[in-house]
């Protein structure tokens, strides 16, 4: 069988690079092989990172059994919780793309075979599916799993209740005593944060991309063994994907993108998904409009209630079933391609045996929790390319909503506001100048809209930033065109009465156009936040949220 690699492997001509194979311990024999890069994003500034040498370890005994060469190298990452809040929360979204650039660069400088790569949070997921669409060679995903939730006072929390709980002391709802209570006992150990936030949600998207196992967004990052097990199949099973030549594109298909978004819906997931796919479909060669999210989204139930959204989280999720069960009722409305590959058969394959297993935690699509998906699309006169928001994770009465706007050109600036009481019910929070180029890089808004939750504020958040999948509550993000491309956002003032109908998926002001024109005209440009290093480059390049905010 002729292998990709055997351009630096084979031949008088390359004696050279056979030399430098055999200083690292490589024999002769290891040379004849597929040679299978394993893309480790270990790290110890990420707690879903920290245990990853051990499913590296796994992954490579599983490619040697399978008679492939296993070769690693690593991926950067950035924790967004630890990010949350100041200006590194500039950088992850524009690490996606030093993921996908790093690993092309490694992958096809050195003419590897396959890959299996492995992540577990935020925007290192996605990188790394980018990556895989990009060198379009066979590949396969193998997360480290959810962190298990932690345990106070009798229930389950995670750190997003530790956002929440920043309001609540500042509200005086709870002592620094508590605080210091709930703070050590919310993250117990490895694992992406515990519940349907971006970290999991991508990873559960991996599984319904077909780039995955069963079990890899689910299965608890504490059950070693099992973990383990499944990163020595996918070492294994990717040798036999190098064998059959089945590349990523083969799988990532628009059939699995529509699956893919099915599942997203269904299980309410991360906002931030919207972003993802689009960038991951953008490397694939194929567009997804934001209208097939909403296309999808109205005729998916949303039968899942996770954390933020409810009180269960990923492990509860993985006992219900997982991902497979949730495919499988969700495929009873036509909604699901069964015929789609996957990594290891179709996703008829993975359906035959699969079945709710815990009728609390998956509901069925005759009684779901609600008859439309978890993520809802607006548009309106002040976001005529569209907006995102979590619909499963807003409560009934915030649905629709009208209030007054108070204005904020950074998140900093409308942190000092909330924490300063200045902020009351009925107010819209306006976050402006935090998009991709303005920004740059589209800070997540967590730490605003997790004080507010904490406060009992009956507030909404409009920012043309963007939400951690942590967020709940009506806040609506991806607004665009961003504030500094000059979109209505940046036009907006205090006092203006802003209309939010999530349903009717409607997001105006209540300005006339003459108005918005008056005022468009008299709009500067303000100068760019950061004006040197690499975000200043990414600032350059980078496009709109609802195009994915890929690199042009």
């Amino acid at each position: 069988m002729a292998l990709k690699s055997d351009i630096v492997k084979k031949g008088s001509t390359r004696a050279a690079h056979r030399s430098l194979f055999y200083a690292m311990g490589y024999t002769p024999k290891e040379l004849e092989k597929p040679m299978i890069g394993v893309v480790n994003a270990f790290n110890e500034i990420i707690p879903g990172h920290m245990h990853l040498k051990d499913i590296a370890d796994a992954v490579k005994l599983g490619v040697a059994a399978g008679g492939g060469m296993p070769v690693e190298f690593p991926a950067i990452g950035i924790c967004d919780g630890i990010a949350m809040g100041h200006d590194g929360m500039k950088y992850p979204l524009a690490s996606r793309e030093l993921i996908a650039d790093s690993i092309e660069a490694v992958a096809t400088g050195h003419s590897f075979d396959g890959l299996v790569l492995i992540p577990n949070c935020d925007k290192i997921v996605p990188g790394m599916l980018m990556a895989a669409a990009r060198v379009n060679i066979p590949c396969i995903v193998v997360s480290g799993g959810p962190m298990l939730a932690g345990r106070y006072q009798g229930r389950d929390i995670s750190v997003s209740t530790m956002f929440e709980a920043a309001g609540m002391y500042e509200a005086g709802k709870i002592t620094a005593g508590q605080l210091d209570q709930m703070e050590k006992s919310a993250c117990p150990g490895c694992g992406s944060c515990a519940g349907m936030f971006t970290a999991n949600t991508m990873n559960c998207m991996a599984e319904a991309l077909g780039m995955a196992l069963p079990g890899n967004g689910t299965i608890p990052a504490a059950y070693f063994g099992a973990r383990r097990m499944m990163a020595k199949q996918a070492g294994e099973l990717i040798v036999d994907l190098v064998k059959r030549d089945v590349k990523a594109r083969d799988i990532m298909t628009i059939k699995a993108f529509e699956n893919a978004i099915t599942v997203d819906m269904g299980i309410g997931g991360s906002s931030n998904t919207v972003l993802h796919l689009t960038a991951i479909a953008n490397e694939a060669g194929i567009e997804l409009p934001l209208s097939l999210f909403d296309e999808i989204s109205a005729r998916t139930p949303y039968i899942t209630k996770l954390s933020p959204g409810g009180s269960h989280h990923i492990q509860d999720l993985n006992e219900a079933g997982g991902i497979p069960a949730v495919m499988k009722e969700l495929s009873k409305l036509g909604g699901i391609h069964t015929d789609a590959l996957t990594v290891n058969g179709t996703v008829g394959d993975r359906l035959k045996n699969a079945a709710i297993l815990r009728p609390d935690v998956i509901k069925t699509v005759e009684e779901p929790y609600r008859n439309k998906g978890g993520v809802a699309i607006l548009n309106g006169n002040l976001a005529p390319d569209g907006a995102v928001v979590k619909e499963s994770a807003v409560k009934e009465d915030m649905l629709t909503f009208e209030g007054t706007a108070r204005v904020f050109n950074s998140e900093e600036e409308a942190i000092e506001a909330i924490i300063g009481k200045k902020i009351k019910d009925g107010d819209v929070v306006v976050i402006r100048y935090e998009g991709p180029k303005g920004g740059p890089g589209m800070k997540e808004m967590l730490n605003p809209t997790a004080v507010i939750v904490g406060m009992g504020l009956k507030v909404a958040l409009l920012t043309d930033g963007r939400f951690s999948g942590a967020t709940q509550g009506a806040c609506i993000g991806h607004i665009s065109p961003e504030a500094m491309e000059g979109g209505p956002i940046a036009l907006l003032e205090d006092g203006d009465i802003i209309n939010i109908d999530i349903p009717g998926r409607k997001l105006e002001v209540k300005v006339s156009p003459e108005e918005l024109a008056k005022r468009k005209d008299a709009w500067v440009k303000p100068a760019p936040k950061v004006a040197t290093g690499y975000l200043a480059r990414y600032a350059k390049l980078v496009t709109s949220a609802n195009t994915g905010a890929i690199l042009k």
